[in-house]
């Protein structure tokens, strides 16, 4: 018995480890520097739309150039850095002990959480190499897809391994959609804590940028496969070309427009996220 009371403290105590008012500073910080890249992406979309980007691109590089050139802008971005290392270990956390809500604790939401953990230190690594001094850090989204593209086409079996992973990404995208449009960051969020006011707001950017987050996702993984299909590795777009292929469509720069909007509302929704979220 005494050995059993000793694993269930011991698992307590990590839990609690888990949920420090430390992790939780990290992890609201880590949403709000999110936010910050979200908006500036969207900033530098819209003009794109109107030809006025200055060559910038709208992808984490044009965002992190963007802080760079404004007063104090090495300090912002090593703080921009430091806050998604935060929110990397927040991630780390919920993969060795467990997420909040009923269900945190499941190999799924936990497998997820560690993929969450991978994807932000990378992130995390990238800008504070940037703020470094590493321009080259920032990474260009398009150099960066059709490089990798290109390279995992020789491999044996390579058109397949981009298809299938264009395909992840264009359910990613659907599942990112879906989920927004039903609200289902509903139940991570401290509604009570909300105005009736406040609410409808978050609702608002909440819906639309996780709409316009999975349309980019989707268009992303098209393109995957469409480089897959025609074995052509330059077919593969980042973020930045993806935004700026909605130029081309019918609806021309106006479709771009609406979708920079729906990005940066995602990053306000960050911005609601670091303050309300559950962790």
């Amino acid at each position: 018995m005494k050995s059993v009371s000793t694993a269930l403290h011991g698992k307590g105590s990590a839990r609690r480890a888990a949920n420090s008012s430390a992790v939780d500073a990290g992890a609201r910080a880590g949403f709000a520097a999110r936010g910050v890249i979200y908006v500036l992406i969207g900033l530098v979309a819209l003009r794109i739309a109107f030809h006025q980007s200055d060559g910038k691109q709208a992808d984490r590089s044009g965002a992190l150039q963007e802080i760079a050139e404004k007063p104090f802008g090495s300090v912002l971005l090593w703080a921009l850095g430091i806050a998604l290392v935060g929110m990397a270990l927040w991630r780390l956390s919920e993969a060795l002990f467990g997420a909040a809500g009923a269900d945190g604790h499941k190999a799924g939401k936990r497998l997820l959480s560690a993929a969450r953990f991978v994807f932000y230190g990378f992130v995390a690594y990238s800008v504070l190499s940037f703020a470094a001094g590493e321009k080259g850090s920032g990474g260009g989204s398009d150099k960066q897809s059709k490089d990798v593209t290109a390279k995992v086409m020789e491999w044996t079996g390579g058109r397949w391994i981009v298809g299938a992973a264009g395909v992840g990404v264009v359910v990613a995208g659907v599942w990112i959609l879906v989920r927004a449009a039903l609200r289902k960051y509903h139940k991570k969020l401290k509604l009570g804590e909300m105005s009736r006011r406040t609410r409808r707001a978050v609702d608002v950017f909440g819906v639309c940028g996780g709409v316009a987050r999975g349309v980019l996702f989707g268009t992303a993984g098209a393109f995957a496969v469409t480089a897959a299909v025609r074995y052509e590795p330059g077919k593969a777009k980042g973020m930045d070309d993806t935004l700026r292929a909605f130029t081309r469509t019918p609806a021309g720069p106006w479709l771009l427009v609406v979708v920079a909007l729906g990005v940066a509302a995602f990053g306000v929704f960050s911005f609601a996220m670091a303050r309300w979220r559950k962790t």
